[in-house]
């Protein structure tokens, strides 16, 4: 009798902290009715758990740079989708144009959908898929 008190317990325990856990993934903040496509230079790529970063620099409609905070998936789902961390998919001071859901609040930022990369390929939602491993992918 005793081992099944203890082993609801834990589970009840389990459960508890389990649900604040799913709110962590939540894109409430972004506008997902909408995209907007930006074109800039890439600041910084970065690869960290749990997700990964483009921090990018967009010229407004007065000339000035905009840093805009794109969120991406987490390492281990960009891998799958062809990405790489060395050398890495984006490198600081690379022109790309990244589509992206916008914040709902209106600042600099957003969720990441798409981005195209100097030389034409696109990665993410809507983008290539990557080539099967141990194949040779198409010439463009």
């Amino acid at each position: 009798m005793k081992i099944r008190a203890i082993a609801v317990a834990g589970i009840a325990a389990m459960a508890a902290y389990a649900i604040p856990a799913t709110a962590h993934h939540s894109f409430a903040m972004f506008d997902a009715s909408q995209t907007v496509t930006l074109e800039g230079s890439v600041k910084e790529f970065q690869w960290t758990n749990p997700h990964a970063w483009i921090m990018l620099s967009v010229a407004n409609q007065q000339g000035q740079a905009d840093q805009w905070a794109i969120e991406l998936n987490g390492p281990s789902g960009l891998v799958r989708d062809g990405w790489k961390p060395k050398p890495k998919t984006l490198t600081p001071g690379m022109n790309v144009s990244v589509t992206i859901h916008p914040l709902r609040d209106g600042t600099n930022g957003g969720q990441f959908m798409t981005v195209k990369l100097p030389d034409g390929t696109q990665m993410g939602r809507g983008g290539i898929a990557p080539p099967p491993p141990g194949t040779t992918p198409p010439a463009p």
